[in-house]
């Protein structure tokens, strides 16, 4: 993305805020180098970009890297001793009395909580008070673009079309008498991806019966579970065009490996496709009220329903994660278990909404994305809504 130093400092006025200090070191803080518009080429003395709410930024970097932030408006100065880089910090913070910087309280929100302790408490000593980024961090990383939503929308499709035929793969390969297991499954995707123009972060999540009640198993490729007739299967997949600024699709459906399901996993699914619905609904309402709602209390809305049904405590993660570039970004998570996300949810922003329940035996998982865009809100592709049945009828 490209550094808008103008609506930086409206953003900056509009909060309250003094000034928008950045900081890095050895590449630590990825969210300052996308906000401003720089390549994260080697760094290996400190540097610091101040965005004051009126006048001109200030840069201080080591003599030695001088040419760090030559691409950034704004006045330059030059350290060299630990002395010196303290007091012209100093000096380029001014009178500032309250700054933000990559920070949480408490690392509440560990996405952002990205500058060291020590340095928060340099800071602090030459006066200003140090307030958490994050929702600036909304405002100019976890907004998309419209090619960003394209690209969504692009990758959504193909990866839909994927995981319809990821089912089909187990019918074809149980019917012909073949061996499949999960890690087979799982490369047979990846593979996908690679034909079809998509690329990952990591492989999919491909889990069978117990496997699929651990949110984040991982098939081993040497002693992964074979998919037979009877089993139940979670799959996981995300993905997103290999362009640059792509930003990522990322759904879990589930399905049974013979005519129907049994009654108990019918059950569950029920209730997790409740919850699911129930998350969505909230979110598209308010949206189209012009309501204020954070991420807090999307998740109340899908872990209430599941709550009532007596499984809260097999509902063991948030409801949902912000998306962007990265499968887990930077904007309002839905999550009120792991932490208290008091972020609001903005236009122009995308969540995942995939509550879950987990028992010894099996889990189940639903997901989809969910977009936000000025009066609407909804799921960005195909939303499951029956247990998909496969391999029907065959050893």
């Amino acid at each position: 993305m490209s550094f808008d130093l103008s609506k930086i400092q409206a953003e900056l006025q509009s909060q309250g805020l003094d000034g928008w200090l950045f900081y890095d070191f050895h590449g630590r803080d990825p969210i300052a180098y996308r906000v401003l518009g720089l390549q994260a080429e080697m760094v290996t003395r400190r540097w610091y970009y101040f965005v004051p709410a009126q006048g001109t930024p200030q840069k201080l970097v080591h003599r030695i890297e001088a040419n760090r932030l030559d691409k950034l408006p704004g006045q330059k100065h030059e350290y060299v001793a630990w002395n010196e880089q303290r007091e012209k910090l100093a000096s380029v913070l001014g009178s500032a009395k309250r700054v933000a910087m990559q920070y949480s309280p408490q690392n509440a929100i560990p996405y952002v909580s990205l500058v060291d302790g020590g340095t928060i408490e340099l800071v602090r000593s030459f006066g200003p008070e140090v307030v958490t980024s994050a929702d600036l961090v909304q405002q100019f990383e976890a907004r998309w673009s419209r090619a960003q939503v394209e690209s969504h929308r692009a990758a959504g499709k193909l990866v839909d079309g994927i995981m319809a035929a990821a089912f089909r793969q187990i019918t074809d390969q149980i019917q012909a008498g073949k061996k499949l297991t999960e890690y087979d499954l799982q490369q047979w995707i990846l593979q996908q991806f690679a034909a079809q123009g998509l690329v990952t972060d990591d492989g999919p999540i491909v889990a069978v019966n117990e496997n699929s009640g651990n949110p984040h198993y991982e098939p081993p490729a040497a002693s992964s579970q074979q998919i037979r007739v009877g089993d139940w299967v979670l799959l996981d997949v995300w993905a997103k065009l290999n362009q640059p600024e792509a930003v990522y699709y990322d759904i879990t459906w589930v399905g049974y490996v013979g005519d129907e399901a049994p009654a108990s996993q019918r059950k569950i699914f029920t209730v997790v496709r409740e919850a699911r619905d129930a998350a969505v609904e909230f979110v598209s309402r308010a949206v189209s009220r012009g309501e204020t709602i954070r991420g807090y209390q999307v998740d109340d809305a899908a872990r209430g329903v599941i709550c009532r049904h007596g499984y809260g405590d097999r509902f063991v993660h948030r409801t949902g994660h912000s998306i962007g570039e990265e499968v887990h970004s930077t904007g309002a998570n839905m999550d009120n278990l792991e932490t208290h996300d008091e972020r609001e949810i903005i236009t122009g922003t995308c969540f995942s909404v995939e509550p879950g329940i987990y028992l010894p035996e099996f889990g189940v998982r639903l997901e989809v994305d969910v977009y936000v865009d000025e009066r609407s809100a909804g799921p960005t592709g195909a939303v499951q809504n029956e247990i998909v049945c496969v391999g029907k009828g065959k050893a």
